[in-house]
């Protein structure tokens, strides 16, 4: 089964996550970016689902020292955000994003696309 890293600072949206995916994929949760990046340094998720807006370090901040690991660079990065300016999901795409979902999402749609990414 395939494991799947959700990082957002409102618990709700991880149990949503967590409901929507956790009969297809391992779902880890963290609920800030050092989280995230703790739960990175013990085991390696086959994609991450990644909020913008968090207290102390934001999605963007994660996204930037994913990149600079070689072990943690290759991993699908997938922000899942309110933020839907055009300014927001460029800076996503060029730091290496493979997708952006604004919420409220489709759960269908995030399905199909982290189905995608992951048979890649």
């Amino acid at each position: 089964m395939k494991t799947i890293l959700a990082v957002d600072d409102v618990p709700a949206n991880l149990q949503i996550l967590q409901g929507l995916l956790s009969e297809e994929y391992n779902v880890k949760m963290a609920k800030s970016g050092k989280m995230a990046l703790l739960s990175l340094e013990r085991s390696i998720p086959d994609l991450i689902l990644l909020d913008i807006e968090m207290p102390e370090m934001s999605g963007f901040d994660v996204m930037d020292i994913i990149k600079q690991n070689d072990s943690l660079s290759k991993i699908p990065v997938v922000f899942l955000t309110a933020h839907a300016s055009k300014e927001f999901v460029m800076d996503a795409i060029q730091r290496g994003a493979k997708d952006y979902i604004v919420k409220p999402f489709d759960p269908d749609i995030l399905r199909s696309k982290i189905q995608k990414l992951l048979q890649g």
